[in-house]
């Protein structure tokens, strides 16, 4: 103690505890400020994003649902529905469509996934909704059960999209599209986002590890091989009938005429 207190006396003591001061000062506001500033880079790199859906928005969207994605007469509300349903409805090129009193069909989509992933953003900004995914994020070939999820399939999906995931007709004039050859993320996105007739399946109903059976069972069977030749389109009982009437029923009837013909 007599020591320190002798040093404190000493001319030279301020300087060095004002500088050994500043220096602890100024490392530790380094370290505190370098997470901070990465998160703030983040923060403006997304806040870039959303600013670019904006203006995407207001040229190609805001006609039918309104400045601030309200909605209006002849189109829903988009807040809420997250980043999820703007994927799925652009990715897949049913938005932005000419008439929406008709349900919207699956085309060439009009904005390039940048700008899609831009208007996600943006929509996903307004209020929390379901996040969107990609194909990679989907495990489904390690975390999916398509035994499970051809069950799942069957009791679910079933009685709008056909028991082998071909599509069929709803009333009104609607239709369950066909689920052959759709990438598994724009499945998982329909499933939790419900678009149009579609019911929305949440964690609760169908679990995310269910989603993930339900897509390999789908997968697995856009790929099976039709092992009793020619699949007719594999739309059930309705299609093989007609054939069997038409054709069968048709050749019967050849031949009868023949066998009468021949008798004169």
């Amino acid at each position: 103690m007599k020591r320190l207190s002798g040093f404190r006396r000493k001319r030279i003591a301020g300087p060095i505890l004002m500088v050994a001061a500043l220096f602890t000062i100024g490392t530790a506001f380094g370290v505190a400020s370098a997470l901070p500033s990465s998160q703030h880079e983040m923060s403006s790199g997304t806040s870039t994003l959303v600013s670019e859906g904006k203006a995407i928005f207001l040229r190609g969207c805001s006609s039918c649902h309104g400045l601030n994605a309200e909605g209006g007469g002849i189109a829903p509300s988009l807040i809420g529905v997250g980043a999820a349903a703007v994927d799925f409805q652009v990715g897949t090129g049913r938005m932005p469509m000419a008439d929406m009193s008709q349900q919207a069909m699956q085309k060439k989509p009009l904005y390039n996934p940048d700008e899609t992933a831009a208007l996600a953003s943006y929509v996903a900004s307004l209020a929390p909704g379901p996040s969107a995914v990609t194909n990679e994020s989907l495990n489904f070939e390690r975390d999916g059960n398509s035994a499970e999820g051809g069950q799942l399939f069957r009791t679910n999906c079933a009685m709008c999209h056909n028991f082998a995931g071909q599509g069929g007709a709803l009333t009104n004039g609607k239709y369950a599209p066909s689920l052959m050859g759709v990438e598994p993320k724009y499945i998982y996105e329909a499933m939790v986002t419900g678009p149009q007739s579609m019911p929305k399946f949440t964690n609760t109903t169908i679990t995310p590890q269910e989603k993930l059976s339900i897509i390999k069972w789908l997968q697995q069977a856009n790929h099976e091989a039709n092992q009793g030749g020619a699949s007719l389109g594999r739309t059930g009982p309705v299609t093989e009938g007609l054939l069997v009437w038409t054709l069968g029923i048709g050749i019967l009837i050849g031949i009868a005429v023949w066998l009468a013909m021949k008798a004169k």
